[in-house]
């Protein structure tokens, strides 16, 4: 894949502080992080890149007919690909579902260009909650105006990157997915966080992840919240995180 192809915002306004490297959902963009990312950067001092993957936003269209059923693992290699591209060696990731799963196979695989993650509704093996709240979306697609919404944020590649995220995790041979062999590979500090009321993932994707990696792993629960937390309770999610690069940085 081009590079150059990659849409991208970047925030570079700390010298020798690291970067905050922002990882969308299924469904997601730059666009729809908002200004939470810009409040994350002051908070905390460090630069922030925000990417549109290849298929999102503002990115180029997918390449391909069929997702493969590693495509996390995939993007967790492309992620590298930019790292160097961008020339940054000291990546802290903050990754929203499909995000925070990138994440982690991220953080597994190159540790060395890791300083910590955070991750939010994140997945590590599939679960019958996840499936229903795919279907469930999938139902408001085709009922809703949820497609024209979307289409403001990806336009045109709007029914391919629905059908990629649906098709994909709700296909017989995407059943048996599972990234914990990842998960235990993990090196660097995490912070796992995770809305109660989460439509798409049970809080044993988080316990499985805080109990597995080799890093230090702490658990953020965040009640009356469901899969979107920094949107829902920007609030804690801003303080934590917040606190939690801290002691990163610190430690670096």
């Amino acid at each position: 894949m081009n590079l150059s192809q990659i849409a991208f915002q970047k925030i570079d306004l700390y010298p020798n502080r690291p970067t905050i490297v922002f990882l969308h959902d299924s469904l997601g963009c730059i666009e729809l992080w908002r200004d939470f990312p810009s409040q994350l950067a002051g908070k905390t001092n460090c630069n922030v890149i925000i990417y549109d993957r290849q298929g999102y936003g503002k990115s180029c269209p997918f390449s391909y007919d069929k997702r493969d059923v590693n495509y996390l693992e995939q993007e967790a290699d492309i992620l590298a690909e930019l790292l160097d591209f961008w020339k940054i060696d000291n990546a802290i990731l903050f990754g929203f579902s499909d995000g925070g799963s990138i994440a982690l196979i991220f953080a597994a695989k190159y540790p060395k260009k890791t300083i910590g993650i955070i991750t939010e509704g994140a997945h590590i093996f599939v679960e019958k909650v996840t499936l229903k709240g795919i279907l469930e979306a999938v139902q408001q697609y085709e009922t809703t105006t949820l497609k024209q919404k979307l289409e403001h944020y990806h336009g045109d590649k709007v029914d391919d990157l629905f059908n990629a995220w649906t098709k994909t995790w709700t296909s017989e041979e995407y059943q048996n997915w599972n990234i914990e062999h990842f998960v235990k590979q993990i090196q660097c500090n995490s912070l796992i966080i995770q809305g109660k009321n989460d439509e798409f993932g049970s809080l044993e994707q988080v316990e499985k992840i805080v109990s597995q990696t080799k890093g230090h792993s702490q658990a953020l629960v965040i009640a009356n919240v469901g899969h979107t937390a920094h949107r829902e309770n920007p609030e804690i999610v801003l303080k934590e995180s917040a606190q939690f690069i801290e002691a990163l940085t610190r430690k670096n």
